[in-house]
């Protein structure tokens, strides 16, 4: 049985800064980083940037040009799958579940959503054949020859050919090529758009794809999850088990994270980054007060529609509440919250990485 470490909040922190690479020195290289992260959540809200260009420029800085995640898109060294960037070599590891959608016993809710599926083969074909002859295409270019309508108590309900372009990404028929101009995806046929690979069987894939979460978090609850957030309750928690002082339940660790050194830096992170993006093991380990606050009415925000969560060394220490007026090219400071107050130090690093990230954006920061 393997030792169960005993961690304190500072170390447990660090790991999952370092796992994070948010800790110092900075990284040089783009494609290095979403290797380590193992995948990058696409989200195109841009308030400040969008998501994507947050996480990427949090690890480079100055390193990292605007749009770098879509040139490598275009290089063939990443691709998009099921709303997350992930290299295109891990593509290996996805391919038998790709291969096995529907049929999967452990996903026994794709079941019924295959049967939609077959019901609507018409439309799915219509689809494959349109997009052999014009990909790429967004799915609004597609008619709706649906029969059977689909169902939901959420926004989806009827939007037939949006959820069954959706499976056939999951059935691996399709896949998103980039992005047009208002973001939405646009579509081609897989195999013109994913790279040859082998396939990893798939008991093996999912092992190896919860060791690479593990990899890329530092640490987390053995209900293992992989990268896209599903919940793989059959296989084996990867890593060492640990605890840590003063939080319930038990951890999971990368053992590779223990016993290294660290060094700290200042980052602003964006609010879907993943150092933040379990809300309760941020809670736990970092003792930090945070949400998103943009689908809550503007009197009940406490600090703002898109606050950026500010990483100082080991701690998150404040929140910066900012906005991008791009027709006049300001970055628009209307609040810094600080849970402490700021050394001058602090405060020092903050303003750094608020210029920086105006240049980023090729704007200024309004004075």
């Amino acid at each position: 049985m393997s030792t169960v470490h005993r961690l304190t909040r500072a170390e447990a922190r660090r790991i999952a800064v370092r796992a994070q690479v948010l800790a110092a020195p900075r990284p040089a290289d783009l494609l290095s980083v979403v290797r380590d992260l193992g995948s990058v959540q696409v989200d195109l809200t841009a308030a400040v940037a969008p998501s994507p260009e947050l996480v990427c420029w949090s690890r480079l800085g100055a390193a990292y040009p605007l749009g770098g995640l879509e040139d490598l898109r275009e290089a063939g060294e990443v691709v998009e799958l099921h709303g997350r960037l992930l290299p295109a070599e891990d593509l290996r590891l996805h391919r038998a579940e790709l291969a096995d959608w529907g049929r999967h016993p452990r996903l026994e809710w794709q079941e019924s959503v295959a049967e939609w599926v077959e019901a609507n083969d018409l439309c799915r074909r219509d689809i494959l054949d349109r997009l052999a002859e014009e990909a790429p295409l967004p799915a609004a270019a597609f008619d709706d020859t649906c029969e059977v309508p689909w169902r939901s108590t959420g926004w989806t309900n009827n939007q037939n050919v949006v959820r069954l372009i959706d499976f056939m990404e999951g059935r691996g028929e399709v896949a998103v090529t980039g992005r047009g101009e208002r973001g939405e995806r646009l579509w081609d046929l897989a195999d013109r758009v994913y790279p040859e690979t082998d396939t990893m069987p798939l008991e093996e894939a999912l092992r190896e794809r919860a060791r690479r979460s593990l990899h890329a978090l530092g640490l987390m609850r053995p209900k293992v999850f992989d990268l896209a957030g599903i919940q793989r309750k059959d296989i084996e928690p990867p890593g060492e088990p640990a605890v840590i002082e003063g939080v319930r339940g038990k951890w999971c660790v990368d053992p590779a994270q223990l016993d290294q050194p660290f060094k700290g830096r200042t980052a602003l992170l964006s609010p879907l980054d993943r150092l933040v993006f379990d809300r309760k093991r941020m809670a736990d380990t970092f003792e930090f007060d945070y949400q998103l606050e943009m689908y809550k009415p503007k009197a009940k925000r406490r600090w703002g529609y898109y606050a950026l969560p500010i990483l100082h060394g080991d701690r998150l220490v404040g929140k910066l509440d900012a906005s991008a007026d791009r027709p006049r090219g300001r970055l628009v400071v209307h609040a810094i919250h600080e849970d402490v107050p700021f050394s001058r130090t602090v405060r020092a690093a903050v303003d750094r990485e608020i210029r920086s990230l105006a240049r980023l954006l090729a704007i200024r920061v309004a004075s």
